[in-house]
């Protein structure tokens, strides 16, 4: 059985691909054609209006869950089909997970989990972020961030398709300190260029 808040019990508070040890080792100065694929990122996380995908998730001990991921610029909805009816929304700093099988509500703030990082508005991938790693192969671009005030707080990797100059979000995987990871692979991303209702994305527990 899972648990009632899949992002916050079992200790995992989110997670990614590079260890914490990684991140605190420090990080080389990225070279100019890294500095344009961080570049790249953040205006594709400033600029996916009305983006929406299917996820498949995993936890740690190999189970899965899936369900409709929605994106806007600072904001992020999951709404989980399977293990049964969840959803998760991430906004203006704050999370709250909604488990209507057992009936439970959980808040808590975006300030120190991985999946903050990505929901600032706008996204600056500098400064107060730190990029750990940087990763472009013939077809796909993958970067992996933490908090450059406390990197074991824990580390967000996205992974990308970089078609044609075109990227589109595949991967989203955390790892917190404990070096437990999540993972959400993404399928039939797209972006409508138009935001979603600012509905979908209040934290009340009724909608």
């Amino acid at each position: 059985m899972k648990p009632a808040f899949p992002f916050a019990t079992r200790r995992l508070m989110m997670g990614g691909l590079l260890t914490l040890l990684a991140a605190c080792a420090g990080v080389p100065e990225q070279a100019p054609d890294q500095r344009t694929d961080i570049a790249r990122v953040e205006t594709y996380l400033n600029t996916s209006h009305g983006l929406q995908a299917d996820f498949v998730q995993t936890w740690p001990d190999g189970g899965k869950g899936q369900g409709v991921l929605h994106y806007d610029p600072g904001r992020l909805r999951l709404d989980y089909t399977t293990p049964g009816a969840m959803k998760l929304v991430a906004a203006g700093g704050h999370l709250l997970f909604v488990d209507h099988r057992r009936e439970s509500v959980t808040r808590m703030s975006l300030g120190h989990q991985p999946l903050g990082l990505i929901l600032d508005q706008p996204v600056h991938l500098s400064g107060q972020i730190l990029v750990t790693a940087v990763q472009h192969g013939a077809n796909s671009l993958q970067v992996s961030l933490a908090r450059a005030d406390s990197p074991s707080q824990g580390i967000l990797t996205l992974g990308f398709s970089d078609m044609g100059g075109k990227l589109s979000l595949l991967v989203i995987e955390m790892t917190d300190v404990e070096r437990q990871h999540i993972r959400l692979d993404l399928s039939n991303a797209a972006a409508s260029g138009q935001p979603w209702p600012d509905t979908m994305f209040t934290l009340s527990a009724s909608n």
